[in-house]
Parts: structure tokens; sequence; C-alpha cells
């Protein structure tokens, strides 16, 4: 099997077209295609329907895309896998963690965790929520923290709870004293989106589009982490949530509630078969703790 052809196919289903595909690969959307037509040769399968510039997935690449992403999953592992047989150190608490919540939550949990299980060593991976499935299905991992629903069916998360989105301005902005903000509100600021492969933005876009207000962006980024520190330097405002701002940011920025009462979910994953077990529960309860108190749960 060509590993490149499937890496392809699996980015196809990620991004949703050929063109992003292609650019995650480095490769022309011409090598690209072809590389997918040798995929389809090789099984004498139809993955996609061509309809003009677009690929639409059938239902055999539908069926094929679980399987294509712990067989990629198993091959990313490799290197860490041998890594580890190499050496005699303990085994680490292997956590996973979506972008989004990595440096308001997770690593501040980390540093807590630390001073209390000073010899057990950790391994921290962090990815945009895109990429969280395949870590997951491949289930080399203790603890997963992500947005719920996780992007994997069937899995049984302990939620740790909500948080209400915001409008996050330059804490010396003239708006940032206001008790609530609307869109209104913020005709003329300049508006830092996040890109439309994130869940955030298509929640946002869609509350836009439900409301007739389409909202103009001046700037866009990728992750959350990129927005606030665009923020922090009064290039204009963001939609983010207590637990997801950065702790080092948080003097320079003011989070005032939004009129539209949007809110995220988060949550973490213990596998059944984790090697970390007790580690991984003792880590998921400082997660509980900090949530609470960074969400004003607590």
């Amino acid at each position: 099997m060509n590993l490149r052809a499937l890496k392809i196919f699996a980015y196809v289903m990620e991004e949703g077209t050929l063109a992003r595909a292609a650019d995650r690969m480095h490769l022309s959307q011409s090598a690209a295609s072809r590389q997918l037509s040798l995929l389809e040769q090789e099984f004498d399968i139809t993955l996609f329907r061509r309809d003009q510039k677009r690929l639409i997935p059938t239902p055999y690449a539908e069926r094929f895309y679980p399987e294509a992403l712990r067989i990629l999953a198993q091959i990313d592992e490799l290197p860490t896998f041998f890594d580890q047989m190499a050496s005699d150190l303990r085994e680490p608490l292997r956590i996973v963690s979506q972008t989004r919540i990595a440096n308001g939550l997770v690593l501040p949990a980390l540093g807590e965790f630390a001073a209390l299980l000073p010899a057990q060593p950790v391994k921290l991976e962090i990815h945009l929520r895109r990429d969280l499935a395949r870590r997951i299905m491949n289930h080399r991992f203790d603890l997963c923290v992500s947005a719920l629903p996780l992007p994997v069916e069937n899995l049984d998360p302990e939620r740790l709870g909500a948080t209400r989105l915001c409008v996050a301005l330059a804490r010396d902005h003239p708006l940032a004293t206001r008790e609530v903000l609307g869109i209104r509100d913020l005709q003329g600021v300049p508006y830092i989106a996040l890109d439309e492969t994130t869940v955030l933005r298509r929640l946002i876009d869609r509350e836009m589009e439900r409301l007739n207000t389409p909202l103009s962006i001046t700037h866009e980024v990728s992750v959350g982490a990129a927005a606030y520190r665009l923020v922090h330097r009064g290039l204009g405002f963001t939609f983010a949530d207590p637990v997801s701002l950065d702790p080092e940011l948080s003097d320079g920025i003011a989070l005032v509630p939004w009129e539209q009462d949007l809110k995220i979910e988060f949550g973490y994953f213990v596998p059944m078969r984790s090697t970390a077990n007790d580690a991984a529960r003792a880590f998921g309860k400082i997660l509980e703790r900090r949530f609470a108190a960074k969400s004003g749960m607590g």
C-alpha cells in the first residue's frame, strides 16, 4: 500500500478539499490527484466521485476512512514504540490534548501534576481537533482532553463542564469595561477569526447566519493561541472562553460576555486499556479542579 496515497486520502476526508490536502502534503493538486487514483486502482474501488473540481466521498470512502486513520496512527507511533523498547525508564503518562485547551488548562495542570508525582514522566501531544481522531483510534494514550463531543463516537468521556463564549479585547480597549457586548457594538473593531476548519469558527458562522449579521474578517489564524496574542497586542477582537485563555495573557485581555449565550463543553477520556490508569485518574482530578476554578464553577 502506498502510504503517501493513504495520507492524501485521509487529508481529503479531514479537510474536505483536494487543494487543502495537497497543501498539507506539500504537493501540487495534480500530483495529489494521481496518488488518489493509484490508491483506487490498487484496490479496484472508487473512493470519490468527481464533480467538476469537487471530490465527493463514496460509501467505500466513508467505510475505509476509520481504517485508514488506524493504519496511519500505528505508523506514526512506530518511532515512539522502538524508543520505548530501548529505554529502561518508567512508562510515561501519555496525554493527548486539543490545541484549544492546551495552554489555558492542560499545561498549568501538568505543572501541578509534576509537583504531586515528581517521579512520573509525561508525554504530551497537542493536536488540532481534526487530527485528534487518529490519535484516539490508535488507543496509544492514557488520557485525552478536548472539547465535546469527542471526534470519535462510542466513547464515554468525563465531563469537565461548559464555558460561555466571550468577546476577547485588549484590556485597555474602550469596550473592555462593558458588562455585555453584541455584534453591533463591535462594528469597526477588527475581527480576528479562527479558520473555517475549526469547530468554533463554524459555530460562530452559524450563529451569525441565524442573526443575519455577517462578520467581516480582518485577520484569520488556525489556532486560538495566535488569536489571543493578536488581541493582546491590540489588533482587534476574537471569541474566547475563560478556560482556554493563556494564563500569561489574562492580565492584558478582557473577556466580556457576548449577548449570544453560546457555550463550549469540555471533557477528558481515559481508555480502559490505559497502562497508567492511576496516574491518568490523578491528572483528571487536577483538570477537574482547575477547570472549575477558571470557569467560575468552583
